[in-house]
Order: C-alpha cells, then structure tokens, then sequence
C-alpha cells in the first residue's frame, strides 16, 4: 500500500479554512496578463490553482489582468485560453479585469473621499527619488495636501483626456516613511492614450495592477489568492485597500515560481528571442512556452507530472530540465507508436531474397494494454542506418561487418557478404544473404546474434523531414550568466535531416499522435508538414544524452 502524499502549506491552509468554517467552498484564479504567450511556469500556477480547486470541490476564475493596452493582445488572450485547455483544465467563468474598469474607478473615488488618494504631478523621476530607499524614509511632495475636491475634480478630468500621458497619476496616501517602499504612496491610476483590446478607446486612465489585483479578487469573492514569492511585499498593499474599501477580504499567499536550467522564463527575455528571430515564434520547439512544449511533443499529463513532483515550496530553487525530460519520457514510452526511421541511409541488397515483398505484422506499442499491429513490407532492397556498419569493427561490435550477422527488426537474420564502393571508396551498398529460417517469431535457425538493426524497405520507404531538438541555451543557470543572456544560445539546439526514410505507417500521421524512431527517440508530426513532405520534430532523445555530455565536458 502506497504512502499518502503530504499536504504541501497551501493545502494546510484550505483544509484548515475549510474545517473552521471560514470558508464553505474555495474559489481561486488564474490572471494572466495577455502580453505574450504562457510558459511552462505559468503552467505551475496552473496545475496548482486548478487542482486546488478541483481537489476541493470548488471552482477556479480565469481572469485576464488586461490593464496595459499597450503590451495585450487578442492574440495572447487566444493562446492563453488554448493552452490552458490542452493542459486539461476548465474555468468556472472567463473574466477581465477591463470588466471592473468602472468599479475600480468607483473604488478610487471612495479612497480619493476618504483622503486615502491624490493626484500627482510629479513626473516618474521626481516620484522615484522623492521615495527614498530602505534606510532613508521619503519625502512628501507638495501635491500630497490638495483637497478632496480638488483631487476629485482632477481625477475626473484625468479620466476625460484632458492630460497627456504621465502628466499625472492617482497615488493612495499611505506612509512615506514605511519601511516597505510599496507602501510609501503606491501609484493606483496612471494615464494612457491607447486602444484597448476589449474597452477600445473608453478610456485613458488605467489602474495599476496593484490596485485591480485585489480588488478584483474581492469582486468575484476569491477565497485563496495565490501568488509567486515576489508578490510577499505587494501583501500589505493589497490588504489595506481591501481594508479601506471594507469589501470581500481575499487574501493572497505565496508560493516558489518555477526556474528551470538551461532555461529563461522572462516574458521580455522570450518576447526578445521571438522579435529577433533567434527563434521562429512563440511556439517554436525550443521555446520553454506551452505552445512550443505542445508543438515539440509534450503532453499535458507529461507536464502536469512534472508539476506535480515539483510540488509547491515557500523558497525559490533551481529545477534540473532534465526532470521535465524524464517526466515525458516515462508518458510517451506508454503512449508512443513505435515506428523505422532511418536518418542517413545505406543501402542492402539481400541477394538470396525473392524479388517479391513480404508483410511482418509488428506490434505498434508493446507497453500498451491493448495490442495494435502494423505491417512492414520487407524486399530485397533495404535502407540502415549509415553509422549501423564499419568495414574495419573493434571487438565486441555487434552491429554489421564484412562476415557479421545481424538481426533486422521483426524480420530475419542477415548476414554482411561484400562491401560496394564507388571511385572514391566510398561505401555506397552492402550485399548481403538472410537466413530463411530466421523468421521473427518462428525462428528456427538455431543462430543467435547480439545486434538488432532497425530498417526501411527501399521500395516503400517515405522521404521525411527529420527536426532534432536541443535545449536552446548552453549554461545550466542562464539568468545567472553575466553579459547579454543571448549570448549563451546554444547554435547546436537544432539540426534539420532534410532526406531520412520512413516506413510508409508514417503516412497516415497526424498531429496529435506521438511516436518512438526506434532507437532514435520521441517524435511528433509538426504543422509544417505537407502532402509532398512531412516534417517530425523530436520531442525528447531515449535517454539523457546532455547529461552524459556535459559530464564528458
């Protein structure tokens, strides 16, 4: 019998909230700000807020924090909604915070009459040095003391365009001498005279997120507000405008945000990789996005595993990629098709074998509960693997030489007789003579060999496009390196085999399944494909090969 899994801090916390009566039922979110596209760390805060819901029996709010106009787009708004769906999950209900554009501006007005708020016209620079620093307490400019009329007046003139952008902003009036600088007048409003996504040109003041993250929270009664550990200090903020307003007290918490080796989880860092084409787009397979995890091969339960074992920590750490890697490797050796594939040919020529073909039903997945076949034509002309053959082999080779056997996979055992060259010495073909009564599966030759070769048959084989895939920066800890972090993108993360020969299953691919090149590693269709050329991307090699390198380095 399996041990229990303990409850990481969160679960403590709603189970206790849960047990005292606090809460009847939880309701948590999701807010993503649609500027780009989401990464394999949002889909931690993804597993986590959708699990505690459904772990609980509550529900979970997918809130867009769309309050820069100038960085979102319908596009991300798309992609977010798609991306979370492939991972498995649903949304209680689909909101915005443009949505609360008009709550907001009333929550404002309440602080503005309470003197808790007042408009300012200081630019960003003399606002940042009048804030003082850690040790130093700020200062109290002369803007602070206007009326309440007077600063309703202004910020019902902000509201109508009558000031340009950073003219003026609504800051709250809190402590200038608080020993939490984000206490020290946040900025709530900020003026920009932009198009918005969804409210178009309603409006030209926004709310800084400061100020809609909690009070949307408290709009839509969300019980377990959860964040990542640099949210710890924005707390008392979103606390006392929750206090001052007197409405649904939300509470957030924090939890570790994901950083992974070999890996950058900056949306301006990635938006960088994307606009200066050192990747084709969001989705490219070497991008830590979703949507580029999806179109290399992953699976939403490969990385809702991995979510899982990474489990949720109050300390921010360094996770190994290589987990990630193992976590797909473990789901796709049940799931995956296994299929031939060979990337750089030789040819045989079987010289004792009909000039008729031959059908070998082969087991498409042996790990999967219930067994489908596929038939491998076999002819007399065969396509290896190039590096499967040395004219002059060490000992303990097991794969083919002049005079040695081998097994051809699910097929018959053959054996090496003449080595063709061209005038260069090159090798160009192998003649070789097959065991008749080595049949796979009724062999009675009484021969054994160590190798086993996968192969194409010449006749059938279907020309690929072949996409090896490879983490994208060299250095373990990119965010770590000093210097540009583009300088530390690894020229080696992909390598494209533009002839490799496919058994002719592989016509009848499409892109939602997974397949195992057997003895090459875990493949996918990609979006690229044509009728004239399919394309596959490799998601993940058999096994750690970068670990093995790195330790030879």
């Amino acid at each position: 019998m399996s041990e229990e899994k303990s409850l990481n801090f969160i679960e403590e916390i709603i189970e206790e909230d849960l047990r005292s009566g606090k809460h009847s039922s939880i309701l948590t979110r999701f807010p993503p700000e649609p500027n780009g596209y989401l990464h394999i760390g949002h889909a931690k805060s993804i597993c986590l807020n959708f699990g505690l819901a459904i772990k609980y029996g509550g529900g979970t709010n997918l809130r867009f924090d769309d309050t820069n106009p100038v960085t979102e787009e319908t596009e991300y708004v798309d992609s977010i909604k798609e991306d979370i769906k492939w991972l498995g999950f649903n949304w209680t209900k689909e909101l915005y915070a443009s949505d609360y554009f008009e709550q907001l501006f009333a929550y404002a007005v309440t602080l503005i009459k309470k003197g808790l708020a007042y408009v300012d016209d200081s630019s960003s620079e003399q606002i940042a040095a009048e804030k003082g620093s850690p040790t130093q307490p700020g200062i109290e400019n002369k803007f602070r003391s206007r009326t309440v009329e007077e600063n309703l007046q202004l910020f019902a003139d902000m509201r109508a365009g009558k000031y340009a952008d950073g003219e003026k902003v609504l800051r709250a009036k809190i402590d200038m001498s608080a020993p939490n600088m984000h206490m020290r007048d946040p900025l709530l409003y900020r003026i920009k005279h932009a198009h918005h996504h969804r409210t178009a040109n309603d409006w030209c003041i926004y709310p800084m997120y400061d100020f809609a993250h909690g009070q949307s929270d408290s709009i839509e009664n969300i019980t377990h507000s959860i964040c990542t550990l640099e949210f710890i200090p924005h707390r008392p903020l979103y606390e006392w405008c929750i206090e001052q307003l007197g409405i649904f007290p939300s509470r957030q918490y924090e939890f570790a945000r994901l950083n992974m080796t070999y890996t950058v989880m900056s949306k301006r860092k990635l938006l960088q990789l994307v606009n200066e084409n050192h990747v084709t787009g969001w989705d490219d397979p070497r991008m830590p996005t979703i949507s580029g995890l999806r179109r290399r091969g992953f699976t939403p339960e490969s990385i809702r595993e991995f979510c899982d074992r990474i489990g949720i920590a109050k300390r921010d750490n360094l996770i190994d990629v290589g987990l990630l890697e193992f976590c797909v490797r473990e789901h796709l050796n049940r799931v995956a098709q296994r299929r031939m594939v060979v990337f750089d040919p030789l040819k045989i020529i079987i010289t004792n074998y009909p000039d008729t073909e031959e059908l070998f039903p082969t087991e498409d997945n042996p790990e999967a509960a219930e067994k489908t076949y596929r038939h491998l034509p076999f002819t007399k002309e065969l396509f290896i693997e190039r590096d499967d053959f040395m004219e002059v082999a060490p000992k303990k080779y097991f794969r083919l030489a002049p005079g040695a056997m081998v097994r051809l996979k699910s097929a018959y055992i053959i054996k090496c007789d003449t080595v063709i060259k061209d005038e260069n010495g090159n090798v160009t073909a192998l003649e070789c003579t097959y065991i008749p009564e080595s049949k796979s599966g009724s062999d009675t030759s009484g021969i054994n060999v160590k190798g086993t070769l996968h192969w194409v048959s010449a006749k059938h084989a279907v020309n690929v496009e072949v996409r090896l895939y490879d983490r994208l920066f060299r250095s373990e800890n990119v965010a770590a390196e000093e210097g540009d972090f583009k300088d530390n993108i690894n020229p080696d993360s992909l390598q494209v085999i533009q002839n490799a020969y496919a058994e002719p299953a592989l016509l009848q691919s499409d892109l939602q399944e997974r397949y195992q090149f057997l003895r090459k590693g875990y493949f996918c269709l990609d979006k690229d494909s044509t009728a004239e050329k399919l394309v596959f991307n490799r998601t993940v090699t058999l096994k750690d090969t970068w670990a093995k390198e790195t330790r030879k380095a």
